[in-house]
């Protein structure tokens, strides 16, 4: 029984006047869910109601919708669930409005700043696995805005990028794999990763698209008609995410089979994806790279940028034998070619060739935590290519723990490789009328 004594009206009130905040930023997973049931605030047929709810603006609602009702241990038991899920942001929300709202003499709350015991998992000998570890994670702050100031300074040399929404974007997670593949374990924490990403490029103005747990075969027809979607042509760039388990040059399908790297740069390149021509073409990638040397599609297209025919060889020695048509429909023959097959990209990589990428079970990837905060904090005025900097800058300074492997304590870099020709700034919440 929950008592007679309902939640105190102060706390009513701190989850009614924060509701919107909570909504934007709550993660409702099946941590938070456990812990509100081991404390007997949510019965089962609750949290099974609560994750049936098809998105993540849902189960915190309805969730928030519950818990006035559930007795007065409710509030405490739900600011120590956000802790142990590493939302202290939203646990400390909640506190200071009490505090201000009303002064009272109950006893702090001692929350935990460890993570819950998991199970021991047996040690990774596969060179797709990643690791995962213990981690800090960063707080969610909002996207800063960009200023007139800045977008009318920079914008000479950065690409465009007034479209509105700014592009679309995809991400493909692969959580859960074949069980005829026992050496690819399930990707606890992805969810998290999937659920940092969409909020991020949603208040970064992207229209969002997430498919989960798909085949190598699968993932190959989500890319090309991802590729192929007219709405690119309105838009100034596009994204796209691949998180899963892999190895050098490729990652994992669900079947087990292997999609290659460079056939989905492939796909999004000048030849097969026209309309994205000159328009920047971002791919992150959350996953192992496993022991072999990568060839890496990025390092081909820096040199058919430097080694391709140029400007100065096409017009030498010629604008004397043509006559002014001529030479103008030599010209845009001249434009086609010097564009290379493969430009205007950027790619991240959550960890260096040969290495495991970190993962932790709960947080999320370190990768895709640094990456978060690191936009967040710094794309209103910084490039894309020196806020991966920072990245892997933080995630050098990050040190984890995982018992019972082969790693015992672990260190990992990123890297990202670019074919860029301008700057990228995203340019947040600016739109230029012209």
């Amino acid at each position: 029984m929950l008592g007679d004594c309902g939640m105190k009206e102060w706390e009513r009130r701190a989850l009614r006047k924060n509701s919107v905040t909570i909504l934007q930023d709550l993660v409702v997973d099946d941590l938070l869910i456990q812990c509100l049931q081991q404390d007997g605030i949510l019965t089962e047929n609750m949290a099974e109601t609560i994750m049936a709810k098809p998105t993540s603006q849902g189960k915190s609602r309805h969730l928030l919708f519950l818990l006035p009702k559930r007795g007065p241990q409710a509030f405490s038991s739900f600011c120590a669930a956000l802790t142990a899920t590493e939302q202290q942001h939203l646990c400390r929300l909640l506190m200071d409005f009490t505090e201000k709202d009303k002064s009272f003499s109950e006893p702090s709350l001692s929350f935990p700043t460890q993570e819950c015991v998991i199970p021991a998992k047996r040690a990774r000998t596969h060179g797709s696995m990643e690791m995962c570890l213990d981690a800090d994670s960063p707080v969610t702050t909002a996207v800063l805005p960009c200023t007139p100031d800045f977008y009318q300074s920079h914008r000479s040399q950065a690409y465009p990028m007034r479209s509105c929404p700014r592009g679309l974007a995809l991400v493909l997670s692969n959580m859960r794999f074949d069980s005829a593949n026992n050496e690819l374990d399930v990707r606890r924490g992805g969810e998290v990763d999937e659920e940092t990403l969409r909020r991020l490029f949603m208040e970064l103005d992207f229209t969002v698209s997430l498919h989960k747990d798909l085949t190598a075969e699968a993932m190959r027809r989500c890319l090309e008609q991802f590729a192929q979607q007219r709405e690119h042509a309105q838009y100034d760039c596009t994204i796209v995410c691949l998180l899963s388990h892999g190895v050098e040059g490729s990652v994992y399908g669900t079947d087990g089979q292997l999609l290659e790297l460079d056939w989905v740069f492939e796909v999004f390149d000048n030849a097969r994806c026209p309309l994205l021509q000159n328009k920047p073409k971002m791919f992150f990638i959350q996953a192992c790279r496993g022991e072999e040397m990568d060839n890496g599609v990025d390092q081909l297209d820096g040199q058919e940028r430097t080694q391709s025919p140029g400007c100065e060889q096409g017009d030498a020695g010629r604008e004397g034998e043509r006559d002014d048509k001529q030479r103008e429909e030599n010209d845009r023959e001249r434009l086609r070619v010097k564009l290379p097959q493969r430009s205007d990209m950027i790619c991240g990589f959550a960890t260096l060739k040969g290495t495991a990428a970190m993962r932790n079970t709960k947080k999320g990837s370190w990768f895709i935590q640094e990456l978060n905060s690191a936009i967040r904090q710094r794309a209103n005025n910084t490039h894309l290519a020196d806020i991966l900097v920072q990245v892997n800058s933080r995630i050098k300074s990050r040190e984890g723990y995982a018992p019972g492997s082969a790693h015992h304590r672990c260190k990992e870099m990123s890297e990202f490789t670019s074919s860029l020709c301008k700057d990228l700034y995203f340019f947040p919440k600016y739109y230029p009328n012209n």
